[in-house]
């Protein structure tokens, strides 16, 4: 089946629209061709030295002379075994400093209740990273290496350093020693163990871990991790100090559960947003800046979160609603600012005879993909869409990064293979 005529095809599954002249008919979402070198949101631009044009597909443009260039040489990679199976041993290591460290503040049976109590906020907050990353999704491999990292890791790691911050607390009343473990011990220990995982991920997964979206996935697991168990700690104490159990489990679990799921995913998120953004120009240097740069506003919100007292209600929706509000709207435009730059990179292949123009509106729109997998569900092939859209969206951000002078030769051996398997995929969705 030839390029034009599954194009007759795919403009079944789009609603009939009006032209420019608001006549019916006419390319469904008409809009103007965008030029291959064309930047088209501000997390997608690129130097025009990195700039070069798509790979031509040699059987829909068979007069073009720069079809698919050979295979560059690529170094072998490990990829992310070796970041993998060290997670695996760090996070053995520090469950036996956690755990013990947690039934000895909780007893065996508030560690179940608070164990089952923070599964409630967990999966509210991984609910919401489930949805920030549908358009480009992470492996799941990183994102589990994310949570176990804030779950183990992190919290291994701040219990391992609070003990200095203990000696320099001043001891001149109980009250002065919590208040300065909350307000300075807290925030920048706990912040910088989390945000250690992202660091981790941005020198030994760069590949995936290449803009701002990403990073405030990857952030959001990790504080969605250490949460959790905080929140085990929080939950189970209550059980097993408190004289009303019952009453003060409701009132914590509030306060934490329900009022603040995502505190520290909104401290956190600050930190991976600013890596995010410096990993668009990919430099070692760089990202270990942005870590620290970082760090600064998760530590100073964190700071103001815990620093809420008597007047907490006031703060909490006057200041910390807002912040969170902010921080929603920010999500939503980084998630507008993926899809242009997907439908961007589609175009260019499109130009290079690898899509038609009406895929590249069904591939990279919400509109387009939710018509497209409800026409493809009807004919019994919504897992095969599933897999055109998940590939087509990968070869997008490929080039993305082919176009950012990022390891380029291995980027392009990506690309290479995605490529080839475009025409299977659409085969598989049309046969």
């Amino acid at each position: 089946m030839s390029l034009s005529s599954q194009s007759v095809l795919w403009n079944r599954l789009l609603p009939m629209t009006t032209n420019h002249h608001g006549q019916p008919g006419g390319h469904p979402y008409p809009r103007p061709y965008l030029e291959p070198g064309a930047n088209p949101t501000w997390i997608g631009r690129v130097q025009p030295g990195n700039y070069q044009p798509a790979p031509g597909n040699p059987t829909t443009l068979p007069r073009q002379t720069w079809a698919l260039p050979p295979a560059p040489p690529v170094r072998r990679s490990w990829g992310t075994l070796p970041l993998l199976i060290g997670s695996v041993v760090l996070v053995l290591g520090s469950l036996f400093l956690v755990v013990p460290f947690l039934l000895g503040n909780t007893g065996i049976t508030g560690f179940i209740i608070g164990f089952i109590a923070s599964l409630v906020p967990l999966t509210v907050v991984l609910l919401t990273v489930r949805l920030i990353d549908r358009w480009e999704p992470e492996p799941q491999r990183l994102l589990w290496f994310a949570f176990t990292w804030g779950a183990a890791v992190s919290i291994a790691g701040t219990l391992l350093i609070q003990p200095l911050f203990a000696l320099a607390a001043p001891t001149s009343s109980e009250e002065a020693f919590t208040y300065f473990m909350a307000t300075v011990q807290a925030p920048i220990v706990e912040e910088f163990t989390k945000s250690l995982g992202l660091l981790v991920l941005i020198l030994a997964a760069r590949k995936y871990f290449d803009g701002p979206v990403d990073g405030v996935v990857f952030a959001f697991t990790i504080a969605a991790g250490f949460a959790f168990t905080e929140n085990i700690l929080y939950f189970g104490r209550e059980i097993a100090s408190s004289a009303d159990p019952s009453t003060d489990l409701i009132r914590i679990f509030i306060l934490r559960g329900v009022m603040s799921p995502f505190a520290h995913a909104v401290f956190t998120g600050t930190t991976g947003l600013i890596m995010g953004f410096a990993a668009r120009k990919w430099h070692s240097g760089y990202a270990v800046l942005a870590f620290f740069i970082g760090l600064l506003p998760a530590m100073f919100l964190h700071n103001r979160w815990n620093s809420m007292g008597q007047n907490f209600l006031v703060e909490y929706f006057v200041v910390q609603v807002p912040i969170f509000l902010v921080a929603a709207v920010g999500i939503i435009l980084l998630r507008v600012a993926e899809g242009k730059l997907t439908r961007q990179r589609l175009l260019e292949y499109a130009r290079a005879g690898w899509f038609t123009p009406a895929e590249v509106e069904m591939l990279a729109t919400s509109r387009g993909r939710r018509h497209a997998l409800q026409w493809a569900s009807s004919r019994g092939r919504g897992g095969q869409m599933k897999s055109f859209i998940k590939e087509a969206t990968a070869l997008a951000f490929t080039r993305q990064r082919i176009l950012s002078g990022r390891d380029v030769p291995a980027h392009q051996h990506d690309e290479r293979e995605l490529l080839k398997r475009i025409p299977s995929l659409r085969a598989a969705v049309l046969q």
